[in-house]
């Protein structure tokens, strides 16, 4: 028997998500959206692309949440997009009240689920989340850390070059202006960085990941990317799906990991099919440790609109 899957939100990255797991036979998906119309439209042409893509998972799209029930894992990127000029804080309140409402009604169809929160601001919405579902801390993450480190080592492999599969990068902290992308832990060929790159170069590449998604709402004018955060919430999906004990940076509850409490931060963590595994610490400098407190500080910030 399949596994089954929720997406709420069947905008850009929620059915773009929707159509990756179909298409690698996954897992079944359930799409639920407001808009009457568009998740149904959506999940039937998916179903009617199974044949010439050769993939039986099935597909159906609802504006309820009783087709969701009994899922193995619900992702949640329903919310407002950013326009040019907005912050992923400036959606805070509004998506806080649409990320309430999902996670208390798919929770409450799915009580044994794993829980991924892809909408902004994500940190902050990953503890809203957690708060509504009453899930424990190991069973709702936010898809960051994956996106930043993916768009890092895409830049990496630009200036140097070099495939992306040689690249690896590690990026920290919160989903956002603040976060900490770690140019000693992020290599080519298992090669450092900082041993190939003048730091000028790289902290161009440092100062344009922190940008990354500023600068495709900057370019696209009427939304925000999805194709990336599609991909990377899928590899995060298929972890934990196939229990995969993949070492990948999320953004997790810390109670003392990093000498922080209580707050989202994106961290490395091992996923597997019970969501969160273990929480993995490094050795910081403190520089490191410094830029990485001031990204909790600000998730933590946007956390107290909710307490």
């Amino acid at each position: 028997m399949r596994k089954k899957v929720t997406v709420v939100g069947a905008g850009n990255v929620g059915a773009t998500l929707a159509q990756r797991i179909v298409e690698l036979n996954l897992a079944d998906v359930a799409l639920v959206d407001v808009v009457e119309g568009v998740p149904q439209g959506k999940a039937l042409d998916l179903m009617e692309s199974g044949p010439l893509m050769g993939y039986d998972a099935g597909i159906i799209g609802s504006n309820g949440y009783e087709e969701t029930a009994n899922s193995d894992l619900i992702v949640i990127t329903a919310g407002l997009a950013r326009k040019p000029g907005m912050s992923r804080d400036d959606l805070l309140a509004a998506n806080g009240d649409i990320v309430r409402k999902v996670a208390a009604e798919t929770a409450r169809h799915s009580p044994k689920a794993v829980m991924i929160v892809v909408t902004n601001p994500m940190d902050v919405m990953a503890f809203v989340a957690m708060q509504e579902s009453g899930f424990p801390r190991e069973r709702v993450l936010g898809m960051g850390g994956v996106l930043d480190s993916a768009r890092f080592r895409t830049f990496i492999a630009m200036e140097m070059g070099v495939s992306v599969e040689n690249t690896h990068a590690f990026v920290l902290g919160g989903h956002g202006d603040t976060m900490v992308p770690l140019p000693r832990y992020s290599t080519v060929a298992g090669i450092p960085i900082t041993e190939l790159m003048t730091k000028a170069q790289i902290d161009k590449l440092v100062g344009r990941t922190q940008n990354g998604g500023a600068e495709i709402v900057a370019l696209l004018k009427t939304g925000s990317a999805y194709y990336a955060p599609a991909a990377a919430t899928l590899e995060m999906v298929e972890a934990i799906l196939l229990d995969k004990k993949k070492i990948l940076p999320c953004s997790v509850l810390l109670t003392g990991e990093y000498g922080v409490d209580r707050v989202f931060a994106g961290v490395p963590v091992k996923l597997g099919a019970k969501g969160v595994e273990q929480v993995v610490e490094v050795k910081l400098n403190a520089e490191e440790k410094a830029a990485f407190m001031k990204s909790v500080e600000a998730v933590k910030a946007g956390c107290a609109k909710f307490t």
